[in-house]
């Protein structure tokens, strides 16, 4: 027998919880989408050498193709997030996950320069809008103090992704050419999106923001809790957040403590971006450079990303425990390691290609760690826009990092030497991240400490 109706705060209730089956499962169809989402973007790095030898690409064309897909990601993190906060994180991620995979299996068809570009203009649009939905879905379903490991989870997928792009291209390329890679991982992320058409659920807190389908808020609170006892005609509110915005606006992500906030997580992800988007673009073709093997090369760059996943997740770990500074210190330490590398201190050492995997690793857990912290700080009806916004900002990074690799490699000057000036772009990282603590989360906690000690007397 229906009991009567009550009124059921949603934020306090998912605060409460631990993480159940269901977050588990929604954690593993988003970390798999990201994961190929990662792999599509970055095997471009790797099949670039290939393209280049059989299309006859230049140093500059190659740049060009390569800021092409982060600039497609840029329009992308922007229209997909607002459309997303405007129809829902489910059909929105969908969507986006069939196109970039469809996308990716056409580019292995291109034969020009110019058709590989508007290929990858296209990847790109796709490819951004999905990650700052992921991100917004899930933490949607998860209580606070675990918002930003989960992050830095999904981000995994990506990072994981971006690394086999390199052994995927050393076992198809010399056998089936740079084609059978595109081929290979645009269908693979085709059957991915389709199981996520098929489990993924949207968020009870869009639903309940924008005061629609009671009756799917409360089957999909039974799916994440079957002990729920969760009714259909039930008021469900958020408690923890007072305004109700049905139309995002720009100037929603300037209000309060956000008019620091953002601007300090663009240019840290945008410094961030520049130097990641740098290194994936660049890194396999500076080794070659550098008398590296090609296979070699790619390896290399994708155990680097890989330990730069897993890096990500424990450096959110110690920050959700110690606060900012603990991703102020990944950079601290990268930008010496990547000034001493590009002045040749560990060339032709056996130093060398293990101090590359450390600083591949370093550059990947520490964007890892800037892209979690996104997510904190704004309410759910803006969340969506608002990563999308940072991830587009940011990834201008993107576009003019492999833009300034090609013009410093074609400049003549040492290969090494982009290790050094890439440093700049971490360096940017750390005092953002810093600028961040003092103003914001030190101040909190100090407030916070206060309060226990008043409580204590």
């Amino acid at each position: 027998m229906d009991r009567p109706a009550r009124t059921i705060d949603l934020a306090a209730l998912i605060d409460g919880k631990k993480l159940t089956p269901f977050n588990w499962v929604l954690m593993t169809l988003s970390w798999l989408i990201t994961m190929f989402d990662g792999l599509d973007m970055m095997m471009v790095s790797f099949t670039a050498p290939y393209m280049r030898d059989e299309l006859n690409l230049t140093t500059t064309q190659l740049g060009n193709v390569f800021s092409a897909g982060t600039a497609g990601m840029v329009v992308g993190g922007l229209a997909f997030t607002y459309i997303g906060d405007r129809i829902g994180r489910r059909p929105t991620i969908i969507v986006a996950g069939l196109a970039f995979g469809i996308l990716t299996f056409l580019t292995g068809f291109a034969r020009s320069y110019e058709l590989l570009l508007a290929l990858r203009f296209l990847d790109g649009l796709a490819i951004g809008g999905l990650l700052p939905l992921a991100w917004a879905l899930n933490i949607e379903f998860v209580p606070k103090r675990v918002r930003a490991t989960v992050i830095a989870f999904i981000m995994m997928g990506f990072s994981i992704g971006s690394a086999v792009a390199g052994p995927l291209t050393n076992w198809l390329a010399p056998v089936y050419g740079w084609e059978g890679v595109y081929f290979a991982g645009g269908g693979a992320t085709v059957l991915c999106a389709i199981a996520v058409a098929l489990w993924l659920p949207e968020s009870p807190r869009f639903l309940i923001n924008k005061d629609i389908k009671p009756e799917l808020v409360a089957a999909t609170l039974k799916r994440y809790d079957p002990t729920l006892d969760i009714q259909p005609n039930d008021r469900f509110v958020l408690g923890d957040e007072t305004q109700n915005k049905a139309n995002f606006r720009l100037g929603d992500l300037f209000v309060g403590p956000l008019k620091w906030i953002t601007p300090l997580v663009w240019l840290g992800y945008g410094a961030s971006a520049l130097g990641i988007f740098f290194k994936a673009s660049w890194g396999p073709i500076v080794l070659e450079e550098m008398a590296v093997p090609r296979e070699t090369a790619a390896t290399v760059s994708s155990i680097g990303g890989l330990f730069g996943a897993v890096a990500g997740v424990a450096i959110m770990r110690l920050a959700e425990r110690y606060g900012l500074l603990v991703v102020a210190l990944v950079p601290a330490i990268l930008v010496p390691l990547a000034v001493l590398i590009g002045f040749d201190v560990f060339t032709g050492t056996p130093l060398f290609l293990p101090l590359i995997v450390v600083l591949a690793m370093l550059v990947g857990g520490g964007h890892s760690a800037i892209i979690s912290q996104l997510a904190l700080y704004y309410p759910t009806a803006i969340r969506a826009s608002a990563g999308g916004w940072a991830s587009a900002v940011g990834k201008v990074g993107g576009v003019i990092g492999p833009i300034i690799g090609a013009a410093v490699l074609s400049s003549g000057i040492p290969a090494a030497r982009t290790y050094a000036v890439a440093a700049i772009c971490p360096f940017v990282l750390m005092l953002c991240v810093l600028w961040i603590y003092f103003l914001v989360e030190r101040p909190n906690r100090k407030t916070a400490l206060s309060a226990k000690v008043a409580v204590a007397h």
